[in-house]
């Protein structure tokens, strides 16, 4: 069974606070904050997920996923360690060489945050082999960071099976979670690809039945 990381991107600040108690009673595993600067990606969402990530930690106990997409890593890792979210993923492209990927995953860890770090469709997963030691997660995206909608990219998901390839032959411990166009419709690929968890955002929340659409996901 896969876990589901709701992403919460595209819910209305008027309705948020309901939408957020809606998934809780829906099951949801996480809530996917999705925290982008309008420079690493273009869009900019850093103030409402800080208000959307205060809201949770004030009416729900489900852990907290936040993801950076953000150039000043250090920085916002500082902003969301007040909220103690179940982990914080950054990206690996966001990092000037090995030795700043290095102190990024030392700086969450030492606030007692779980670590992910993700890669974008165009990374070969070859290159964050030597990090996969330290982390507790590895988040690869199946579309373009940035923007919510976009179709699922089948390609990515080859990056997915040699990862869990990589993790089964080295006895290595950590999640694989994808992120991007994940939906009814492409969750059976995703979920035989090896995702361990699955990142949905509007195939859940424009769905007309929370509980039932997670419920579909997870099986």
């Amino acid at each position: 069974m896969v876990e589901i990381s709701t992403s919460i991107l595209s819910v209305e600040p008027e309705n948020s606070v309901k939408t957020i108690y809606d998934l809780e009673v829906a099951h949801t595993d996480y809530y996917h904050i999705d925290v982008m600067d309008g420079e690493f990606v273009e869009k900019n969402t850093l103030q409402m997920m800080l208000e959307y990530t205060n809201q949770i930690k004030q009416v729900s106990n489900i852990p907290v996923d936040v993801h950076l997409m953000v150039e000043d890593v250090i920085s916002h890792i500082e902003a969301y360690i007040p909220f103690s979210p179940n982990r914080i993923t950054f990206h690996y492209e966001a990092c000037q060489d090995n030795e700043e990927v290095l102190k990024v995953i030392n700086k969450i860890k030492e606030n007692g945050i779980k670590v992910g770090i993700s890669i974008k469709p165009a990374t070969p997963v070859e290159e964050i082999y030597e990090f996969l030691p330290f982390v507790h997660m590895v988040l690869i995206m199946t579309v373009e960071p940035g923007k919510g909608g976009q179709a699922l990219i089948s390609e990515t998901l080859e990056k997915v099976k040699e990862l869990k390839q990589y993790r089964d032959t080295n006895n290595l411990d950590f999640d694989i979670e994808a992120d991007g166009g994940i939906n009814l419709e492409t969750i059976a690929d995703v979920r035989k690809a090896g995702v361990d968890i699955a990142v949905v955002g509007n195939g859940i929340i424009k769905s007309e039945n929370y509980t039932e659409t997670i419920k579909e996901l997870k099986k």
